[in-house]
């Protein structure tokens, strides 16, 4: 059995989650010390994941937030692309670590 669903009633069954998301960054921001909230204000905000790929949530987080917003190449594989590199890494990451305890 198949049920057609329109883009429409995607938007409507998102709504909740995305207001969430968007008071979530308003928030985290409000607590953001301020020269790093205006690097933030200059380099925008990058979206990474599979949800980043929901039709014009960029532009939503942008209009709501007043930053723009950007997503990464291959948002759905750029976590895992992160990861990867930073077990590539993970010596110098624990240097890094070790040098700021």
């Amino acid at each position: 059995k198949m049920v057609a669903v329109n883009s429409l009633e995607i938007q409507r069954a998102l709504e909740a989650q995305v207001m969430n998301i968007l008071e979530g960054i308003k928030s985290i921001l409000e607590k953001t010390p301020p020269e790093l909230v205006a690097a933030i204000n200059d380099h925008g905000i990058i979206l990474t994941g599979g949800g980043a790929l929901i039709d014009g949530l960029d532009r939503v987080i942008t209009r709501s937030v007043g930053i723009a917003s950007y997503l990464v190449e291959s948002p759905r594989y750029a976590v895992i692309k992160g990861v990867a590199k930073a077990l590539d890494e993970m010596s110098q990451l624990r240097d890094t670590l070790d040098e700021l305890q």
